[in-house]
């Protein structure tokens, strides 16, 4: 992530949350985005597949209805924090057996910001005083999106 970038993520995730990130936190963000943007596709790659299909389109990937309601806030949150150019930087993935398709590339900054937002909210629902999320937060709530998604 570019240090130009920096100051934005702290302010997203103060805007989304109250919380203050720092260095280590956007370290572990990236980690968390580049886990859960494959897992998504992944799963898209095995509907893809099912489906007879060589690319994986966007109704593929498992938008559930409280992540898409997710995206609709860091769109809101967007208009304020101007993140999207940083999330395409992002939206890197490693090869799959089916392509996504383009209109699904075009998609990614906004399910990872959907997914910005969800993390930034379930710090708050687990640990509703903390400000500064140390490793065991980050923990925590990763744990609760590796049982979900």
């Amino acid at each position: 992530m570019t240090v130009m970038g920096v100051p934005k993520f702290e302010r997203f995730f103060r805007a989304a949350a109250g919380l203050d990130v720092d260095k280590n936190d956007l370290k572990r963000y990236g980690d968390f985005v580049d886990a859960k943007l494959y897992d998504l596709l992944v799963v898209g790659q095995a509907s893809a597949k099912a489906n007879g299909r060589d690319t994986v389109e966007p109704w593929d990937l498992p938008i559930t209805k409280g992540l898409q309601e997710s995206i609709h806030r860091f769109r809101r949150l967007d208009e304020e924090v101007e993140l999207k150019p940083i999330l395409e930087q992002l939206a890197a993935h490693p090869p799959l057996d089916r392509t996504p398709a383009q209109e699904t590339e075009e998609r990614y900054p906004e399910i990872i910001g959907g997914l910005s937002v969800a993390l930034a909210e379930t710090f708050k629902i687990m640990y509703p005083d903390v400000k500064n999320p140390q490793t065991s937060h980050w923990d925590g709530v990763t744990a609760v999106f590796d049982r979900l998604l």
